[in-house]
């Protein structure tokens, strides 16, 4: 799987694709893979400075899709993920994200925890089009927050 990774990224690396890659980065980001999409974005908007704003909107996209994807497969995994619900922190955080709703998914930008939060709430059937706004939010912040940080306040 990593080598069709690698070599999907080689060929979609190349200046002619530089939305197209951002989108297909994003997008695997935001799924269960350990993929990164800042990387991508960063060395875009480095060499393509004004491209900020497309790129931004593009990588949200992808993500928020790829979040889409997580929120359908935790959706039909209801049924395998039963097996876990005997476990006290695994009832706990379904507490918390029931009594959060839709609202939680303005965390699927956060690292580790984010992507399956996305496959939680499609399992607990949480409403799908708000979780996919707020998915969007967080994730639209975390591309805007961390492209100016690392553009403009740390540029090297």
């Amino acid at each position: 799987m990593q080598a069709w990774l690698d070599s999907l990224f080689a060929l979609l690396a190349l200046p002619q694709f530089g939305l197209s890659t951002l989108f297909v980065a994003a997008f695997v980001s935001a799924t269960l893979l350990p993929v990164g999409s800042e990387p991508v974005l960063f060395g875009l908007l480095k060499l393509n400075p004004e491209m900020f704003w497309p790129a931004v909107g593009v990588a949200t996209l992808g993500n928020t899709l790829g979040g889409i994807v997580d929120w359908w497969i935790g959706y039909g995994a209801h049924k395998v993920a039963d097996k876990y619900s005997h476990s006290k922190h695994h009832l706990r955080v379904l507490g918390w994200l029931e009594r959060l709703g839709p609202k939680a998914c303005l965390l699927a930008w956060l690292p580790i925890v984010g992507d399956p939060l996305c496959a939680v709430a499609g399992w607990l059937r949480l409403s799908f089009w708000p979780c996919v706004i707020y998915m969007a939010i967080g994730k639209f912040a975390r591309y805007v927050t961390m492209t100016v940080a690392l553009l403009y306040i740390w540029p090297n």
